[in-house]
């Protein structure tokens, strides 16, 4: 859209309205809303009034609703006309529509009534009544309802599109399938890159610059900065402990990257579950109780291989404190993972900002204080 726009500003004016008149009624919105005050004035006098009307109505819409995505190119009927009249109308309608594979059926006030597929115009018999072949549940969706929750319920009942409705129940527009695939690919990207501490990346990868890249990345990565200071003060707490004993040493950092490691698991894990609808957030208790047995599984089967290194680098005893902190690290770390996307999700914020990073970070730091305290307790150091 950007490059769009930028093109439009070396087209003439009737040849910018003759391009907006063959466009689809979702993407000239969007692209107008793009154009400068200035490309709007010179513009909109070179189109018809439907035209401008339709223009003006669709940009209206606050972006992140169904309404800013929906296209007013749909076909509808009226009950009353027979299986023939429904036909001829859509032949008629259909070089302007986007798709005519279902066709909404409205009433006078064009409060929507229900939906009617071509296939079975065509295998009905020419008198049979538009009413008649009716299907009620359309699945309809709220024009400021948000697109997310739009394009998932296009994906769940695997529609070709969704008819959107305004507060009175009128039909107002549909959104397509290829709309619908547009908004999951952005969150997914807009998810993955969160999940990376990557934000406010309005360009993709390609065209960015050198200044947007760095602006999306360096202020969540001086806030890990700071925050992994934790880390080294706990570090520093233990420095007598560390001092009678160096080969403490050598593991620390192996368990604190399985922490880390096992809470990233956990966070995109829950990040995506959240983010598809495949779990709620009055679901955590539920998945707090699986993920806490998974934890624990995974602990002991990675304290079982870390402890045999514990007896040749530094005996038993060294063993037991290597293996028992692997197995509370990893439990830590896994329910860091896990309830962190479930907070933010309470609190109204994206779970997406459990990144891996920002779960590491955590992990690293509650790790160190987890090992040191219980090799400090078992070896009865200082």
């Amino acid at each position: 859209l950007d490059y769009q726009a930028q093109l439009a500003t070396s087209i003439p004016r009737a040849d910018l309205a003759a391009i907006f008149m063959e466009m689809n009624a979702d993407d000239r919105a969007d692209l107008y809303k793009k154009l400068t005050d200035e490309q709007r004035e010179v513009l909109m006098p070179a189109l018809a009034q439907a035209e401008r009307e339709d223009i003006r109505q669709l940009a209206a819409y606050e972006e992140g609703t169904a309404g800013a995505i929906m296209t007013s190119d749909y076909a509808s009927l009226s009950p009353q006309l027979n299986a023939k009249q429904a036909i001829d109308v859509l032949r008629h309608e259909a070089p302007n529509k986007e798709t005519i594979y279902r066709a909404y059926v409205v009433d006078g006030q064009r409060h929507l009534i229900g939906s009617v597929r071509l296939q079975d115009l065509i295998t009905a018999h020419g008198s049979i009544k538009v009413a008649d072949l009716i299907e009620r549940n359309t699945h309809a969706i709220p024009v400021d309802a948000d697109v997310e929750a739009a394009a998932r319920k296009i994906a769940r009942y695997d529609v070709i599109a969704l008819p959107v409705i305004d507060a009175q129940e009128r039909l107002v527009g549909i959104i397509t399938h290829d709309d619908a695939l547009d908004v999951m690919e952005a969150e997914a990207t807009e998810d993955f890159q969160r999940l990376g501490t990557v934000t406010n990346l309005d360009s993709s990868v390609a065209t960015a610059t050198v200044p947007m890249l760095y602006r999306a990345r360096i202020a969540w990565l001086m806030l890990l900065v700071f925050g992994n200071i934790f880390s080294g003060a706990g570090i520093a707490h233990f420095e007598d402990t560390i001092a009678a004993h160096l080969t403490l040493m050598f593991f620390l950092p192996i368990l604190i990257a399985s922490g880390g490691n096992a809470g990233s698991q956990s966070a995109t894990l829950m990040v995506r579950a959240l983010a598809t609808g495949d779990i709620r957030i009055s679901d955590w208790g539920r998945v707090l109780g699986r993920e806490l047995v998974v934890a624990i599984l995974l602990g002991l089967s990675m304290a079982a291989a870390i402890a045999v290194i514990g007896v040749f680098r530094g005996g038993p005893d060294i063993a037991i404190v290597i293996a028992l902190s692997m197995v509370v690290i990893v439990i830590v770390g896994s329910m860091i993972g896990m309830l962190l996307p479930f907070i933010l999700s309470r609190f109204n914020m994206d779970p997406a900002t459990a990144s891996t990073p920002l779960v590491t970070s955590i992990a690293d730091a509650t790790g160190v204080l987890v090992y040191f305290s219980i090799a400090k307790a078992i070896l009865s150091l200082p």
